[in-house]
């Protein structure tokens, strides 16, 4: 498919995130305006500890309006890679750091409208490490068994995506599923 751009404007710029508007030619003579977020690549830690917990975090999200059980995440800084930006999360958010890390898989969160692109990682051999967390974060820790991890997310009770695709990603690798 050959898609030409015509315009790109610049609609709202915070430090975390842009909002640009471009003109689009997707087919021929056929010109459609699309909203784009502009949002820095990020990284979700599925961290494994030595009795086989995944440990989880509680945290409260303010656009759902409820406390969720996700897995250690946050966004790249700066030309940060992502295992560099992946064991700084583990420090800040869980206080440990991993001896292995392991890039499961990536993906888009929201393609339709952010650039958004999701690093994966397995962590294992943790130990603790601690750097402060961000000011915007409470955070609980929630370790589970890797059985209680797989059966809220069959069950759909993982309301956060990128935990739940962590989790699914990972279960088959590490033989959590048959």
């Amino acid at each position: 498919m050959s898609v030409k751009q015509h315009t790109s404007t610049m609609r709202f710029w915070s430090p975390t995130f842009q909002l640009r508007q471009e003109e689009v030619e997707l087919k021929p003579g056929r010109i459609t305006t699309l909203n784009i977020v502009n949002h820095p690549d990020a990284v979700t830690i599925l961290p494994v500890d030595a009795q086989g917990k995944v440990i989880f975090i509680k945290q409260y999200r303010h656009p759902a309006k409820q406390t969720l059980l996700e897995l250690p995440a946050g966004t790249l800084e700066g030309q940060e890679a992502p295992e560099a930006a992946a064991q700084r999360e583990l420090q800040e958010e869980i206080g440990m750091k991993a001896d292995k890390l392991e890039e499961i898989a990536s993906f888009y969160l929201a393609p339709g409208y952010s650039t958004e692109l999701m690093h994966v990682f397995l962590a294992t051999g943790l130990k603790a490490s601690r750097l402060p967390q961000d000011e915007d974060e409470v955070i609980e820790l929630a370790p589970l068994p890797v059985s209680e991890a797989l059966a809220k997310a069959v069950a759909g009770e993982l309301k956060d995506a990128k935990s739940l695709a962590a989790v699914l990603l990972a279960a088959k690798r590490l033989g959590w599923a048959g």
